[in-house]
C-alpha cells in the first residue's frame, strides 16, 4: 500500500518513538526501516534493550547492491518482532558507517516500494532532516512525508523552512508524492490548527502527549498497570493517525489514477 517517511526538523519530537508506535499498530504486515543517519539503533537500544542482535544489515545490504543480490539479500536482512507482523531494517551502526551508504538508498528505495506486491508496508525513520549522510532518496521515493513536529514556538520556527521546502519538491515531483504535518503534543501551547496554518500544510494527526506511556517504546518501559492496552490515549492516537495515512495514500492515489491514464 504505501512507502511512508517521518522525519523532524529539530530536537527530538519523538519520530523514533512514532515509527515505532505507528508500525505495531499497522493493519497489514510492514517494514519499519532505521534511516537515521545519527547511528547506533536508538530503536535496537530502546524499546528491545538489546535483545535483537544487530545483523550488519546495512553492510549486507552494500555488498549484495554491488553484486546485483539487493532485491535477493532484503529479506534476510531483516528482523522480525516476535508475535506481531511488524519487521525491522537495522539502520547504519555509526554516523560514519551513515557516509558509506549513499549508492544504497537509492537503489534500496526502488526495492522497498517493491516490497507492496508481496502486501508489505513501509514505514521510514528518516531521522532528523538536514543531517550529513541523509537517506534522502527514501524520502524522495515516499507516497507520503510527514514533518513530525512539536507545538512550541521554537519546533514550529524550525519546521517552518523545511516545511516549505518539502512542499515545493512535492509540487515540482522531484520529492515525495505527499506531504502533510505530525504534531506531537498539540495545544502545548499551539493548536494542530494553528501549526498547520504556520507550516502551510495539512496536519494529518496529533499524537498525544504523554511521555510516561511513550517510554514504552522509546526505552522498552513496561507499561504502568491500569493505563496501557487500547484505551490508552497514546496508542489510540497511533491508531487515528495509522488510519489517517491509509485514508491520505488512497485517496491521492485515486486522484492520480486519471491522469495515468491518460
Amino acid at each position: 500500500m504505501a512507502l511512508l517517511v517521518l522525519a523532524s526538523a529539530s530536537g527530538s519530537p519523538g519520530v523514533t518513538t512514532t515509527a515505532l508506535g505507528l508500525a505495531l499498530v499497522w493493519h497489514r504486515p510492514v517494514v519499519l526501516v532505521d534511516a537515521d543517519p545519527v547511528g547506533g539503533s536508538a530503536l535496537l537500544a530502546g524499546y528491545f534493550k538489546g535483545t535483537l542482535v544487530d545483523n550488519d544489515a546495512m553492510v549486507t545490504l552494500v555488498m549484495a547492491q554491488r553484486d546485483g543480490r539487493l532485491a535477493e539479500a532484503l529479506p534476510h536482512a531483516l528482523l522480525t518482532i516476535p508475535d506481531t507482523p511488524v519487521s525491522i531494517l537495522p539502520g547504519p551502526k555509526s554516523h560514519a558507517q551513515a557516509g558509506s551508504l549513499t549508492e544504497l538508498w537509492a537503489a534500496l528505495a526502488y526495492e522497498l516500494r517493491g516490497l507492496d506486491q508481496t502486501g508489505l508496508d513501509v514505514i521510514v525513520d528518516l531521522g532528523r532532516l538536514g543531517m550529513v549522510h541523509s537517506a534522502l532518496p527514501l524520502l524522495e521515493a515516499a507516497d507520503l512525508a510527514l514533518l513530525v513536529t512539536r507545538s512550541s514556538l521554537p519546533a514550529i520556527a524550525a519546521a517552518r523552512q523545511w516545511a516549505a521546502d518539502l512542499a515545493a519538491t512535492t509540487a515540482d515531483g522531484t520529492g515525495a508524492a505527499g506531504l502533510a504535518s505530525l504534531v506531537v503534543g498539540a495545544g502545548r501551547p499551539y493548536s494542530s490548527a494553528e501549526v498547520g496554518k504556520v507550516l502551510a500544510t495539512s496536519v494529518l494527526e496529533s499524537i498525544a502527549w504523554d511521555p510516561r506511556a511513550a517510554q514504552v517504546f522509546s526505552e522498552g518501559d513496561a507499561p504502568v498497570a491500569g493505563s496501557w492496552g487500547r484505551r490508552d490515549e497514546l496508542v489510540r492516537s497511533y491508531r487515528a493517525t495509522a488510519a489517517a495515512i491509509t485514508a491520505r495514500i488512497a485517496s491521492e492515489r485515486v486522484s492520480l489514477a486519471p491522469a495515468r491514464a491518460r
